[in-house]
């Protein structure tokens, strides 16, 4: 401890931390002027939560966007979790936790609800349920008329990411088309939509991996417990 703290107290060091806090003060102002944008340009918005790191994340956000002095902090929006049937038991113990302390409103989508229906065909009972919340996302946002989610996709992920912008239109089909999607200049986001269209927006777009795991220490948020760990703090 002696080395570590002869270490923080560097002068180099501390500079370098000081360069990281105010890097992520960006990162963390520019994303809940896109959540408070969302608000108030969007319908019915919803935050798509699903216990896993940037999701936990963009909660966190979210709750720093609307809080209010010491009053209770209540999202505008409810919590959607598409849910495969495949999570590990302790992500859905902490999801619904942190859903039950917050008092919000959690609306669950289920895969397996969309193989009962028919609208998803797996072609062995094992097969990845990945790709089918797709199918169990636009059924769920058709069923409670949402018109836009929030959620944690970030451009570093992949390619495709990347050319996605922070406000992502789809159309009435909840297709997503590169050449319709709208500039972002002057951060200046367009959500205009026609009836039956949706807008996908990720607050987080420009974050990188490292940054959402240096915001989770630096904010100390709590990850899910795992049976491998005795501490869910980072």
């Amino acid at each position: 401890m002696g080395i570590m703290n002869e270490l923080t107290g560097a002068p180099e060091v501390a500079h370098l931390l000081q360069v990281q806090n105010d890097h992520l003060d960006k990162l963390e102002a520019e994303s809940i002027y896109i959540i408070r944008e969302v608000v108030a340009e969007c319908r019915n918005p919803a935050l798509l939560f699903s216990g896993g790191k940037d999701s936990i994340v963009m909660l966190h956000l979210a709750l720093k966007a609307f809080r209010l002095g010491e009053r209770k902090t209540e999202l505008p929006f409810p919590l959607v979790h598409i849910d495969t049937g495949h999570n590990y038991p302790e992500v859905i113990r902490f999801r619904d936790q942190r859903v039950a302390e917050l008092g919000a409103r959690l609306v669950v989508g289920h895969v397996e609800d969309s193989i009962k229906r028919g609208t998803v065909r797996l072609r062995k009972e094992t097969d990845s349920r990945n790709a089918a919340q797709a199918v169990t996302l636009l059924e769920t946002i058709e069923a409670h008329k949402y018109d836009a989610l929030m959620g944690g996709a970030r451009r570093d992920e992949e390619k495709a990411r990347a050319k996605e912008r922070i406000f992502s239109f789809r159309d009435e089909f909840g297709q997503w088309d590169p050449k319709a999607q709208r500039p972002e200049l002057w951060s200046l986001y367009n959500a205009r939509m026609a009836a039956g269209e949706q807008m996908r927006v990720f607050p987080i777009s420009n974050w990188t991996e490292l940054d959402v795991w240096q915001y989770i220490a630096r904010e100390e948020l709590e990850l899910p417990r795992s049976t491998t760990r005795t501490s869910a703090k980072w």
